[in-house]
């Protein structure tokens, strides 16, 4: 195989833009072909991002013989079940995060991708970003010294209409906005500091506006002892709206927000701002790595081990047993 061939099960909102114009752009891929369950947003997605073939059945698009490899990016509750059937067609896949509902499914995945010898890869594609590259190599290069805490504080104002959505339905979801948001954040952690130690948390439905959760802590101690705390807040008003991951070493500090631009790096008292381009499709420099990967031309850039490791780190702060 010298050509990744894409099919997308599920062409939402995140193909429109983060994603799904990435598989044209980038060397030995092509997208060819989406599914959705509704056949008249799946015809329309394919007119207006000039794919060839649309599908409303799942099973359809992944045994179309054209297609060699699989996208998903369906809401978590039905990671497992596609990921499976591509296995069993014997194509590799690059699923969305959260990896699945839960640790237990996500466990699942990874034997089904050892049983059928299938690649699987973890859309945590923060990871293969410049910036976030950057603040690694800080990190490893002993820039900040020795590391001696990571705190992440996400504060959120609850978005007029989520309670009607998939992403607030633990049955759909696997929890709120955590579960939506924080595998972002809590694989960064890992990818700047390894495994995890020992894993605490909290997590209340403090707002009463949906059913899933929206107040979540964390105290997570990684390798080599960095200690790491979290606050997810979605009951905020819209002023105390809140972005930030602060790292502190014994040489300096590095401050920046996970979910819009920008790092500030303070070495010695002296402040300096860190500044990066634009990514028109945030995915594509991680598309670019697991093309790579699929053509056993580079690494997985995101394992199927490591997010098991972020959805048993998301299930141990809930406090959900699996």
């Amino acid at each position: 195989m010298d050509q990744i061939v894409w099919g997308i099960i599920g062409c939402g909102n995140v193909t429109e833009v983060k994603s799904g114009p990435a598989f044209n752009k980038i060397a030995n891929s092509s997208l060819a072909a989406v599914m959705r369950r509704d056949k008249i947003l799946a015809q329309d997605y394919a007119r207006r991002h000039h794919v060839k073939k649309w599908y409303s059945d799942a099973d359809a698009l992944i045994n179309d013989r054209d297609v060699n490899a699989i996208y998903i990016a369906t809401p978590p509750d039905s990671h497992e079940h596609y990921t499976i059937a591509a296995f069993k067609a014997g194509k590799p896949v690059y699923v969305e995060k959260p990896m699945a509902l839960n640790s237990s499914e996500a466990r699942r995945m990874l034997k089904a991708s050892e049983k059928y010898s299938c690649k699987l890869s973890i859309a945590h594609y923060r990871r293969a970003q410049p910036r976030f590259l950057e603040i690694r190599k800080l990190i490893r290069n002993n820039s900040l010294g020795e590391i001696l805490s990571a705190e992440i504080k996400l504060f959120q104002s609850p978005t007029p209409g989520v309670a009607d959505t998939w992403r607030v339905n633990p049955t759909i979801s696997g929890g709120g906005l955590f579960h939506d948001l924080a595998p972002h954040q809590l694989d960064l952690m890992l990818y700047f500091f390894g495994k995890p130690k020992s894993v605490k948390g909290n997590s209340f439905n403090r707002g009463k506006n949906y059913q899933a959760d929206d107040f979540v802590t964390a105290d997570i101690i990684f390798e080599n002892n960095v200690q790491f705390k979290g606050t997810w807040d979605f009951t905020v008003t819209p002023e105390k709206e809140y972005d930030l991951c602060e790292i502190k070493g014994t040489k300096g500090t590095l401050r920046f927000p996970i979910f819009t631009d920008g790092c500030q790096l303070i070495l010695e008292g002296q402040s300096k701002d860190l500044h990066y381009p634009p990514i028109p499709h945030v995915q594509q420099p991680m598309i670019e790595q697991v093309v790579n990967y699929f053509l056993n031309k580079g690494p997985n850039p995101c394992s199927a081990s490591e997010a098991l490791i972020v959805m048993e780190m998301m299930d141990q702060v809930c406090g959900y047993i699996r």
